[in-house]
């Protein structure tokens, strides 16, 4: 058997090879010779030559159209096969022509991003495609960008407060219907607070000695917006002001108020008929007591989301407003707890921030210092909720009885 299978290749084996090697040449003309027509989706589009004050309506910086197309491609099977958008991109060339004009794409267009693809060997033809190229004068404009209220969850143990700056501005080139466009709209810019990590807050908290409060610088990263209409990356806010963007949180420990809380109730005008300082007065008990003809609760109450030092100050003027209603809409009372001439308040501190020298926040210009601090102070109101000792939001039970307003905890 096997003398017969080496006689098999020794005997003429010239003529063998020779034949071989016909066949090879024969099988490669043929592939090479057969055609295939294909249709390829997605091909970017590139115009060049433009106009230094032209542009195009969704043209990146590269002079990529964010519009792809999508063409009838014929040429050798071997590459057809394997042949994709990737391997592809259209250049229009822009120079010499008006605002509008319509540009007709055939293989002439037709750019190689692959360097094993030669599109004049491999390629025959492409069908006409027309494309409508509009160009716009480019303009220069500075957008507003609005910071939101982030989303996501602060770090255990730490509470949001605010962001600062509220709005910044980012300039963008680009046509001109599109830009004054998005400056009516304007942008928006939205932290995630789980981006956050503990770690970094304790280590600010640390070095802010002597303070509730930690500001989170916002990383340079975190300061671009996504324009895709004209940039294929995210565009970075150069304003100004972006340097002093942070997120503030407070300490979420009970800081406990040392003070009683008067307590008064608003008689609405509509109810005024039947319920009126002379037809109910607010009860005493437990909870309640009267000190110098004053109603107020003494029982030890804490604060949380603040700071010691909106505390100290706000502390004396803060009372309990419970809103009498009618029985038949609904079954418990509302109450609030409100500040008495908030405005003082936040001038004294305001004051008492900026008298600060061991502040770390010098590098923002004074006027812009002192808005920011206003802008703390009024979301220490905002976030102001009274606990109890075990560390849970107050919760009164209020209600109408026979001729008294009766206040009551709910989770003492």
């Amino acid at each position: 058997m096997k003398t017969l299978l080496l006689r098999f290749l020794i005997d003429n084996w010239q003529r063998k090879l020779f034949s071989l090697i016909l066949a090879m040449i024969i099988w490669m003309a043929v592939n090479l010779s057969m055609t295939m027509t294909k249709i390829i989706s997605n091909i970017p589009v590139r115009v060049i030559n433009m106009p230094q004050e032209k542009t195009i309506e969704g043209m990146q910086v590269n002079g990529i159209l964010n519009k792809r197309i999508v063409l009838t491609i014929t040429g050798n099977k071997s590459v057809m096969d394997d042949l994709t958008s990737k391997d592809l991109e259209v250049v229009i060339d822009a120079q010499g022509k008006s605002d509008q004009w319509i540009a007709s794409i055939t293989k002439k267009n037709l750019a190689s991003l692959n360097p094993d693809l030669d599109i004049s060997k491999m390629i025959n033809r492409v069908a006409p495609y027309d494309m409508i190229i509009k160009q716009s004068k480019l303009v220069t404009e500075k957008i507003p960008v609005r910071v939101t209220h982030p989303i996501g969850e602060s770090p255990k143990g730490y509470q949001f407060l605010d962001v600062w700056p509220y709005q910044l501005f980012v300039t963008v080139n680009g046509p001109e219907d599109a830009v004054k466009r998005l400056k009516t709209r304007g942008l928006q810019l939205t932290f995630n607070l789980s981006d956050i990590s503990h770690a970094e807050l304790d280590a600010s908290f640390v070095e802010k000695k002597n303070s509730d409060e930690v500001s989170f610088n916002v990383p340079l990263t975190w300061k671009k917006v996504s324009l895709p209409m004209l940039s294929d990356t995210p565009i970075e806010i150069d304003d100004p002001q972006a340097k002093n963007l942070r997120i503030d949180f407070s300490r979420q420990d009970m800081i406990p108020l040392d003070a009683p809380i008067p307590v008064v109730i608003y008689f609405p005008p509509k109810f005024s008929s039947t319920l009126n300082p002379e037809t109910y007065t607010l009860a005493t008990n437990d909870f309640i007591v009267k000190k110098n003809g004053v109603k107020m609760i003494t029982y030890p109450l804490y604060a949380s989301g603040v700071s010691q030092l909106f505390v100290d100050i706000v502390k004396d003027m803060i009372q309990v407003v419970v809103i009498a209603g009618s029985k038949s809409e609904q079954d418990t009372l509302l109450w609030n707890a409100e500040f008495i001439y908030p405005h003082e308040l936040e001038d004294r501190f305001v004051a008492r921030m900026l008298s600060d020298t061991d502040n770390d926040d010098d590098e923002i210009q004074p006027q812009l210092r002192e808005e920011y601090l206003r802008n703390r102070f009024r979301s220490y109101m905002f976030h102001f909720r009274l606990y109890t000792a075990n560390n849970k939001k107050l919760v009164l039970k209020i209600e109408l009885q026979a001729n008294t307003i009766s206040v009551t905890p709910q989770n003492l």
